[in-house]
């Protein structure tokens, strides 16, 4: 059975319920808009997650710890609660009377309280009284739509840990100061190289200027943002940026350089343009290019590097991908992606993945961001990321950005410079390639 709740709604509930995953029991159009079907599948089952769907695209239900196995009576639950989702955002209406949180009738489905009814009557359709024992809008729950489309039934079940880390890393102060110093000490492989130069691709909104402004705060050795970011449905980068990350206030250029683009966007003539990817990882294109999304930048323009040297052109791609939205992404995007990976692979790029957001996709790794390679759920994603992207799942790198904090987190850190680190390997394997095909090449010894 396929879920209709997305991967992110998913989270967005299970981040409601601790650590947690749901397992889909009940699906209405497979197995009957009856409460007999319901009951057969779901009767046994608890917590449940309860979902109706509508021809208005309304996304709504309620949670209750209780099994619906006592025909007539009311059930006790003090954590029940409704909900509807408005965009990405999860609105919940908490039980108001836990004596009276759930009702079972064996000709209706999921039924809380008096007030709402998801496949009522063994029809496909809602009761909806609110007031009763829960409150809400019933213009916000389902826009007063009461046919069902679907109803889904899900188990909630503790979410995937393993007992040990799936990936090896070391959580210690000593080994942030370690993977700092390599950083800081690394020298490109090619004399005519003094800082590898690493594009940023991914969505709007993904984390791309947000994983500079991270890495930035890192070695600065406090909360900082210089390049722009946040949220809005379109780049807030407009310009081609190159940042030159430095050890300290004063310290010296490290060798290593991040381009920032313009997010890509599923529409089109509308955020960055393929065209002006291969531009950028020729070397064509300037810091401070102005992106025209409808029109790639020509080669007859007066900003247009004819002649790139090596130390002009891209070393490393990372494709910044937000954890959340991996499994909704747009077929438009999708195809963009793919269609950009497949320049890259044929100029010989080498290419890695930045999961971003880790946090909010999961709430172990909420809890605790040491906890990313304990998570089931966190590898699932990374393992979707690898399907779509196709890259091996040992080029992806979870990370996260600092966005809220005032403070560094050494654990934190930890994570984004080893995503730095896999940049500095990705780039000796491109000079690697490239030294066997160019003579003029100085590798150093």
């Amino acid at each position: 059975m396929n879920s209709m709740l997305t991967r992110h709604q998913q989270s967005t509930i299970c981040s409601q319920l601790g650590n947690s995953k749901l397992k889909l029991l009940y699906k209405a159009s497979i197995h009957g808009f009856t409460g007999a079907a319901f009951h057969q599948r779901c009767d046994t089952r608890c917590p449940t997650v309860s979902v109706g769907y509508n021809a208005s695209g309304y996304v709504f239900g309620g949670y209750t710890k209780q099994p619906f196995s006592q025909p007539g009576q009311y059930v006790h639950d003090d954590q029940a609660f409704l909900f509807t989702f408005s965009g990405e955002k999860l609105n919940k209406y908490p039980v108001t009377n836990p004596v009276y949180a759930v009702n079972v009738h064996a000709n209706s489905g999921p039924y809380f309280g008096e007030d709402l009814v998801l496949v009522c009557g063994s029809q496909a359709v809602v009761h909806s009284n609110p007031g009763n024992y829960y409150n809400f809008n019933v213009a916000d729950m389902h826009g007063n739509d009461l046919q069902l489309t679907e109803c889904e039934v899900y188990e909630v079940e503790e979410s995937t840990e393993f007992e040990k880390p799936w990936r090896t890393i070391i959580w210690k102060s000593e080994k942030r100061k370690e993977l700092m110093e390599s950083i800081r000490l690394y020298k490109p492989m090619v004399n005519s190289v003094s800082q590898i130069r690493v594009l940023l691709i991914g969505a709007v909104g993904a984390g791309k200027s947000s994983f500079f402004n991270s890495i930035n705060s890192v070695f600065r050795g406090h909360v900082t943002s210089q390049a722009i970011a946040g949220s809005s449905s379109t780049s807030l980068t407009t310009q081609f940026r190159t940042y030159s990350l430095k050890a300290g206030r004063e310290g010296k250029p490290l060798p290593v350089m991040l381009c920032d683009t313009m997010g890509l966007e599923e529409s089109t003539g509308a955020g960055l343009d393929i065209d002006d990817i291969s531009s950028i990882l020729k070397g064509h294109l300037p810091d401070r290019y102005q992106f025209n999304p409808s029109a790639p930048l020509q080669s007859e323009a007066s900003s247009f590097r004819k002649s790139p040297v090596l130390k002009d052109k891209i070393h490393c791609v990372a494709y910044i991908m937000d954890a959340c939205k991996i499994s909704i992404m747009p077929t438009k995007l999708q195809e963009k992606l793919d269609a950009i990976r497949r320049k890259i692979n044929l100029m010989g790029i080498p290419q890695l993945v930045l999961l971003t957001k880790v946090d909010e996709a999961c709430p172990l790794v909420m809890e605790d961001v040491k906890n990313v390679y304990k998570s089931g759920y966190i590898k699932e994603m990374m393992q979707e990321a690898s399907a779509r992207l196709g890259v091996p799942l040992s080029c992806i790198v979870p990370v996260k950005n600092y966005c809220e904090e005032l403070e560094l987190d050494p654990n934190i850190d930890i994570l984004l410079l080893s995503a730095i680190i896999q940049m500095l390997r990705f780039a000796d394997n491109y000079f690697d390639e490239i030294s066997d095909k160019f003579s003029d090449i100085e590798v150093k010894e």
